[in-house]
């Protein structure tokens, strides 16, 4: 099994390199990715991005809720954001990452984005995505993009947490002066 890369680490800074075919090791990245992500229990992991293990590939997977499946992104693209094409807004929500453990940062995203990707059978799809599940997905292709959310929080001029436990085992939000 392959343990979650902390930052500053450069393979999560680097720009992943495409998956030129769903053979038995990139199989076996991704079983190592489900595991790995199964695994994180403070916080619960939602998505997990190949350099998030150290394997510079495009590939992340995205696990919305505890209930829902697995779904698998192997050479993903956003090919089109809703939100562009119907004026709407963007929506901020509260990321955190696996990669950087206790910071938090609020992040404008599209509510709907609709990705080109392939699945772990090799199949093509072209499929539109809205809510939690695209701010996962935008999270993730910017992993493969070697960029870490606390840029996205940053170039938005947004604020950035330090997140600790308190006696009851609550999580207490601090922020971060820059």
């Amino acid at each position: 099994m392959s343990d979650i890369i902390i930052a500053p680490n450069p393979v999560l800074s680097e720009i992943s390199q495409s998956v030129t075919s769903v053979d038995k090791t990139i199989l076996g990245i991704i079983d190592d990715m489900k595991l790995a992500l199964s695994l994180a229990k403070d916080p619960v992991g939602v998505g997990l991005a190949a350099p998030q293990i150290g394997k510079s590939l495009r590939i992340f997977i995205a696990k919305p809720t505890p209930k829902s499946e697995v779904f698998t992104f192997i050479n993903p693209v956003i090919t089109k954001e809703a939100n562009l094409e119907a004026k709407q807004k963007k929506t901020t929500k509260l990321e955190g990452c696996l990669s950087l453990p206790n910071i938090w940062g609020e992040v404008q995203r599209y509510n709907v984005v609709t990705v080109e990707f392939i699945d772990e059978q090799g199949r093509k799809h072209n499929r539109k995505f809205k809510g939690f599940m695209a701010t996962i997905i935008q999270h993730e292709i910017d992993h493969l993009n070697g960029i870490i959310f606390t840029k996205r929080v940053l170039e938005q001029k947004g604020t950035l947490y330090k997140s600790e436990k308190n006696e009851k085992g609550e999580d207490i939000f601090e922020e971060i002066n820059i």
